[in-house]
């Protein structure tokens, strides 16, 4: 509407000569155009059905905002319930991704936590396992060292497998506080201070890295001690071998030397042990090079104890304790009271009188007594043919068939029978010849050597 419009029209100006007619035409034009006539010029008529009504500028303006702030009411009403749908799955999937990420976020901690978890598990039982592995090892050398501490051939120190740095004990780590399952629970507005965590966790691989280094280098360590320990265990189990074989090797080319036979010597030693079961050495599938090399040296011990127990019964040995001084050798010389070549059966040892006559080998008393020349004399039978004899006693401290041993004083040196002077006149036979006991002595000094 506007104040131009066709069906408005306002009062011409007043003229007094037009008074009386303008006032009789004006109701008939403007009953029959029905254009509404506001009474002032800022008033508003509106003409329907043959009614008026006329109202200021404000109130039309009240009106026509009215009716515009429906419309835009009705348009957003309009608009919201055309577009609700799109608004709540857009609101929905941004609350879902949200959760997801916070989900996946979550979900990846809860990783880094599972390995880590996992890594101290694992190094843990690396750990216990090469610790493990020690101390059965450090036991094996200590029972090896026991074992050769048992071993009379073994002079010197034996190591002791105890790791010289450190005590597994001390370095053994406590058990990991984080168990298998890991359960990780965090409020759901709580993802920053998830995030601000995070570099601890990621933290703690490198320092438990350093811990296992330190660890690894502990077991390093105890682990080069107990080498140092097994191969000064190893030299010295080698060198008693070595040392009984060479032994051995010596044993067996005095009685070589001496012309006997080993096996007939062997025959004639007199059983000590009183018997058992027959149990077979025999090594276990998994013994390793120590546990070999020790059961050599065992049986090569069985066997050098049987060769002393046959050379016990040879006649090696000397007669008289202290400086050996012959004034007579075996073989021919000139007779002290005849002047004439003779045959000297035996060897004379210088001595004084009342010095102590002892036995040079194990054996068996057959004569005890006076015998001709000899004067007090006294014989043992060693068996396998081997008999000694010692001549010109002033006293004799055995009787026959008295079961003698090595180094039994049987009487005191003298000068009875055919004698020039206090002396020990000794003699070995072989199947009742006599032979040089020089022969015997000189292996009696190379047994003696080793």
């Amino acid at each position: 509407m506007s104040k131009s419009s066709a069906q408005y029209s306002q009062h011409p100006p007043h003229h007094p000569h037009d008074h009386g007619r303008a006032f009789q035409r004006r109701p008939a034009v403007a009953a029959a155009a029905a254009i509404p006539l506001p009474a002032t010029d800022d008033a508003y008529t509106i003409v329907h059905a043959g009614k008026q009504v006329r109202f200021g500028p404000v109130v039309f303006w009240i009106v026509v905002g009215t009716v515009v702030l429906l419309g835009l009411w009705s348009a957003a009403t309009a608009t919201y319930f055309a577009f609700r749908d799109d608004v709540l799955t857009r609101l929905i999937a941004r609350q879902a991704e949200m959760q997801y990420a916070y989900e996946d976020r979550i979900a990846e901690l809860r990783a880094k936590v599972d390995r880590t978890t996992s890594r101290q598990l694992l190094d843990q039982e690396q750990f216990d396992q090469k610790l493990d592995q020690i101390m059965k090892r450090q036991t094996a050398l200590e029972s090896r060292a026991t074992a050769l501490g048992a071993m009379p051939d073994v002079t010197g120190s034996i190591p002791r497998a105890t790791p010289q740095r450190g005590d597994a004990s001390q370095t053994a780590p406590k058990p990991s506080p984080i168990s298998d399952t890991v359960i990780f629970v965090a409020p759901p507005d709580r993802e920053a201070r998830l995030e601000s965590r995070a570099p601890a966790v990621a933290a703690a691989p490198t320092n438990q890295f350093a811990k296992n280094q330190g660890l690894d280098n502990v077991l390093v360590r105890l682990t080069t001690s107990l080498d140092q320990v097994e191969r000064r265990q190893m030299a010295a189990l080698s060198a008693v071998e070595e040392g009984m074989d060479s032994r051995m090797r010596r044993m067996r080319g005095v009685v070589s030397d001496l012309g006997l036979n080993l096996a007939n010597l062997e025959a004639a030693v007199p059983r000590t042990a009183m018997g058992g079961p027959f149990v077979p050495v025999k090594l276990t599938a998994n013994a390793g090079p120590f546990e070999k090399q020790l059961n050599r040296i065992n049986i090569t011990r069985a066997e050098m104890d049987r060769l002393n127990r046959t050379l016990a019964l040879v006649p090696y040995r000397k007669p008289v304790i202290g400086e050996v001084e012959f004034t007579s050798g075996f073989g021919v010389r000139s007779d002290p009271f005849l002047g004439r070549p003779a045959m000297h059966t035996g060897l004379d040892f210088r001595a004084a009188s009342g010095d102590p006559v002892r036995v040079t080998a194990y054996g068996k008393v057959v004569s005890a007594g006076w015998s001709g020349g000899y004067g007090r004399m006294v014989e043992v039978d060693h068996g396998n043919g081997l008999s000694t004899r010692y001549g010109h006693l002033s006293e004799i401290n055995v009787k026959v068939g008295e079961i003698v041993k090595i180094g039994q004083v049987i009487g005191l040196v003298g000068s009875t029978g055919r004698s020039t002077g206090p002396h020990l006149h000794y003699e070995t036979r072989i199947e009742g010849e006599a032979v040089d006991p020089q022969k015997f002595l000189r292996a009696g000094v190379r047994l003696s050597a080793g």
